[in-house]
């Protein structure tokens, strides 16, 4: 759990008091490739603090799986909608390798952060980060074709390009796996 604190240090003054108060929020867990973190249909009651391995939120429409997001080490994975508003989650979380995570427990996270301001600011620096995020790739999808996507995720995303498949990488860029193939050859020559 260093690199949790090491993590939630980068984004706030934290304390080592406000740290041991968060202890009985937080259980390591391990996921195994393609097990669920988060299944469509339930509430969302975690953050995942991802230390490694990576995963993905994704939705299956009409038999086609069409993923929305990628979440690598030093990232926290959730449903932000469904965990604020308590409302069903319209995706899934799924672990595409072996994935070990910190897992913030909801109600034990927001009683603890009654108490301590600390943690209520590690509460909105996660959700103000992780909005920016969804920003972030919302503007990118309004704004860019499919190649110039791709070049913006090779550029401030090298590790998505690297790491993810290419027929994944193609559904989160909104375009054919033979048309993303087509794009990547294209460039090279």
């Amino acid at each position: 759990m260093n690199r949790l604190l090491t993590y939630i240090r980068s984004l706030t003054d934290f304390s080592d008091e406000s740290w041991t108060a968060l202890q009985p929020a937080l259980t390591a867990k391990t996921f195994a490739k393609n097990e669920l973190l988060l299944k469509e249909g339930q509430v969302c009651q975690s953050l995942f603090y991802i230390e490694s391995g990576y995963c993905k939120s994704y939705y299956n429409l009409d038999g086609i799986v069409k993923n929305t997001g990628f979440f690598f080490e030093n990232d926290i994975a959730t449903n932000i909608s469904s965990f604020g508003s308590g409302q069903v989650s319209a995706y899934n979380l799924i672990a595409c390798e072996p994935l070990c995570v910190v897992i913030f427990d909801k109600s034990r996270l927001f009683s603890i952060a009654q108490q301590y301001i600390e943690i209520e600011h590690l509460g909105r620096n996660c959700v103000r980060l992780f909005a920016s995020k969804q920003e972030e790739f919302s503007t990118l999808f309004k704004l860019y074709s499919a190649q110039d996507r791709l070049q913006y995720l090779e550029t401030h995303h090298p590790a998505m390009v690297q790491r993810v498949p290419l027929s994944q990488l193609a559904s989160f860029l909104g375009v054919a796996r033979e048309t993303l193939s087509r794009i990547r050859k294209r460039r090279i020559m």
